[in-house]
């Protein structure tokens, strides 16, 4: 997989983490489970919203928005300013945000220089193990993986070290920024685990090695979940146990307690595992919030991933192309239209979009969803993309919904999925399919040849006698 596809993941998978938790926020165990027994595909997905604090479905809490603090001081900064960083604390506690956790409102409404403050707020009260400090750092996990193991985990401490004065959280952090740097590497964050223990200091390693054993459950916690030795512990045991994104956030959600901080830290490491075609689209496409205290922008998966590149070091892209010639909607397939980016941004809003290229905004739709798939040989998770968005296809047809698919030019990934449809829905193979296609959409692009070969695949699986 790309580093890209995995960096992307990382923190679009720790803010989707944080949002499908929040509503289930100190519910009991199963809960998650419960109310959706099944995937839930149609207009209605998991991403319901409610909770204590009535968070609009998708909406990210204090953990993504701390998070996005931290990112844009590293980049505002070129790098960690400890100073800087605690005074954009400051101005978002200031703007009294709809949660944010007794400790860290306690230090940074204290009024205590940044070097003092967590410090002297644990030598007063001695709980200072929480897990806040560790849901927000995603973004420092990703920008200092490059530098190498000492660099992130010196980095890990300092910033936890801004808010959580006992040197526990701090190791937590750094335990969390080596198996992030492992994974974004492509390697085994689960085998990562004994080295990672390796670099705490003898007096705390005993306690991280109980959490992060294979042989640890939940249910072997001896701290509630809003400590950082069982948040941490939690999303590993989960992604010991997921097959895929999906799984590893709905058994760490179904946990209950603190949910969307430990969904929040799975997601982030699920996500850099499983990459960001890994994560479901019904979900990404959902994932919004503000940031008090920092202006009026709207966060969504474009930014997201956006914020992502630059972190690891990479270019922000503008997806925006301004006004381009438009392309249908036509309808190609019963129920289903193609068309290309203005074809779809400008159709009309009763259209349930599936956008297969990224955009800088998303349509006045009420219904968009927005797959993660690369014009180009770098999806080697193609094929569960592609199952993820005929999935969900197929369940917002049987709602009754017309639905519209595109991508930029509305040639390669468009002609991707309507083809893939008729494999899998009519029993077509790729040979049958593209004239299909080709001769109610010309402008079918052929060119992508990892594309035809995910065709061939998903025949194969379907058909083994094809063989």
């Amino acid at each position: 997989m790309h580093r890209s596809h995995r960096v992307a993941g990382a923190l679009v998978g720790s803010a989707v983490g944080d949002a499908l938790g929040a509503p289930f926020e100190f519910g009991p165990t199963g809960q998650f489970s419960a109310r959706f027994p099944v995937p839930a595909r149609g207009a209605k997905t998991e991403m319901c919203g409610g909770g204590s604090l009535g968070w609009e479905p998708g909406e990210f809490t204090d953990d993504t928005q701390m998070a996005l603090i931290v990112a844009a001081s590293l980049l505002g900064q070129g790098g960690l300013d400890e100073a800087d960083l605690f005074d954009r604390f400051v101005r978002w506690a200031e703007a009294e945000p709809p949660d944010i956790g007794n400790q860290t409102r306690a230090v940074l409404r204290s009024g205590r220089p940044w070097d003092v403050a967590a410090a002297e707020h644990f030598a007063e009260s001695g709980h200072a193990a929480g897990n806040g400090s560790l849901m927000r750092t995603t973004p420092a996990a990703i920008f200092f993986s490059r530098a190498g193991t000492e660099a992130t985990t010196d980095a890990a401490r300092r910033i936890s070290a801004l808010t959580h004065g006992d040197p526990a959280a701090g190791e937590g952090c750094a335990i969390f920024h080596e198996l992030m740097r492992v994974a974004l590497d492509g390697g085994d964050p689960l085998a990562a685990v004994p080295s990672a223990l390796a670099l705490v200091p003898d007096v705390h390693r005993e306690r991280w090695a109980a959490v992060l054993a294979p042989s640890w459950t939940p249910d072997d916690a001896t701290e509630s979940s809003g400590a950082v030795w069982p948040t941490l512990g939690s999303a590993v045991w989960a992604l010991r146990r997921g097959c895929d994104f999906a799984e590893v956030l709905r058994l760490v959600v179904d946990l209950g307690g603190d949910t969307d901080t430990v969904a929040c830290v799975a997601g982030g490491l699920a996500g850099a595992v499983f990459g960001m075609g890994g994560i479901p689209m019904r979900w990404s496409s959902a994932v919004h919030g503000r940031v008090p205290g920092h202006g009026d922008k709207v966060w969504r998966v474009a930014d997201l991933q956006q914020l992502a590149a630059a972190l690891d070091g990479g270019v922000q892209q503008n997806y925006d192309p301004g006004v381009i010639p438009r392309i249908g909607p036509k309808e190609v397939l019963p129920g289903i239209w193609a068309a290309n980016l203005d074809g779809a941004r400008y159709s009309e809003t009763d259209f349930a979009v599936i956008s297969l290229c990224r955009l800088g905004e998303p349509f006045e739709h009420e219904l968009q969803r927005m797959a993660y798939i690369a014009d180009n040989e770098h999806n080697s998770d193609l094929d569960a993309v592609l199952a993820d968005v005929l999935d969900d296809m197929a369940a917002l047809q049987a709602e009754g919904h017309r639905l519209l698919v595109h991508c930029h030019g509305g040639a390669s990934r468009t002609g991707l999925v309507l083809r893939a449809w008729l494999i899998r829905e009519e029993g077509m193979t790729p040979d049958e399919a593209t004239p299909h296609v080709a001769e109610r959409w010309p402008h079918l692009g052929l060119w992508n040849a990892s594309f035809t070969a995910a065709l061939s695949r998903m025949r194969l699986s379907q058909n083994p006698e094809a063989r």
